[in-house]
């Protein structure tokens, strides 16, 4: 049955800016559970501005609600490309880290195609980093630190697969993004430096001293930036293919090392 406040928030959420606001108001009813200070005050947060995901406490993310915080980056479905392309090379009690790992999407993601995996995720941001730990769970361990520097030392030269959403937004670029995410995602989770692949480059160069022979690099990029990054593991050494899933428009660089 059709709540009867449905159509009333749907009109003010549209009136606000959204493009989906049937679909937001029903997430939103739900999540004020009959209770009208509740409802309210979700309410209130979405129309000034606040990411759906945000005010829920979650985001859907391959079949999952991944839960976020404030401040923290909201996973996006056209990372999705990374998943499939991470899961294809993976079998069950594979060595996987999930860089960059924000939530933790990715690493959830995985463990529930693939199965158990020795998995750490890690993040230079440590509120990224607290909800991580919550989404993953006793499934994998959580680490705060600047891209391969807190990965246990077990993992050096035997890690099968780096997943990565690595920030890749032009520094420039960062102004004209959305609201939603310029205000309301920490700088770090966004900025990839001046031409955005800053970060790509360097875990291009650390990356094989983690990476089994024959081990993957998995990495989000945008469609324009795919040649550039590529290169970028090309020149460390890696053979690199670049991968496109048109029903995400998500694109991924897999760069591998000789077996």
């Amino acid at each position: 049955m059709t709540h009867p406040a449905r159509a009333a928030l749907a009109a003010r959420l549209r009136a606000a800016g959204s493009v989906f606001a049937e679909d937001e108001a029903d997430l939103l009813l739900d999540a004020g559970d009959g209770d009208p200070v509740r409802l309210r005050s979700l309410v209130q947060r979405r129309l000034r501005g606040e990411p759906l995901e945000v005010v829920l406490g979650w985001a859907a993310f391959d079949g999952h609600r991944i839960r976020v915080t404030p401040g923290v980056f909201v996973p996006r479905t056209r990372t999705t490309v990374v998943v499939d392309q991470a899961a294809r090379l993976l079998h069950r009690y594979d060595r996987v880290v999930d860089l960059c790992c924000g939530a933790g999407a990715i690493a959830v993601a995985l463990l529930e195609r693939v199965g158990a995996l020795d998995l750490v995720a890690s993040d230079i941001d440590p509120d990224a980093v607290a909800v991580a730990a919550e989404n993953v769970g006793d499934r994998g361990i959580v680490v705060a630190g600047d891209l391969f520097a807190p990965l246990p030392a077990r993992f050096r030269g035997a890690v099968d697969v780096i997943a990565v959403n690595a920030p890749y937004v032009p520094t420039d670029a960062v102004a004209t993004m959305p609201s939603e995410a310029r205000d309301h995602e920490h700088r770090v989770a966004l900025d990839g430096g001046d031409d955005g692949l800053d970060l790509h480059r360097r875990i291009a160069l650390g990356a094989e001293e983690w990476l089994r022979p024959g081990g993957s690099v998995v990495i989000e990029v945008s469609a324009v930036q795919a040649d550039a990054s590529a290169a970028a593991f090309r020149a460390a050494g890696f053979r690199t293919r670049t991968e496109h899933d048109d029903a995400v428009d998500g694109t991924c660089v897999v760069a591998s090392l000789p077996a």
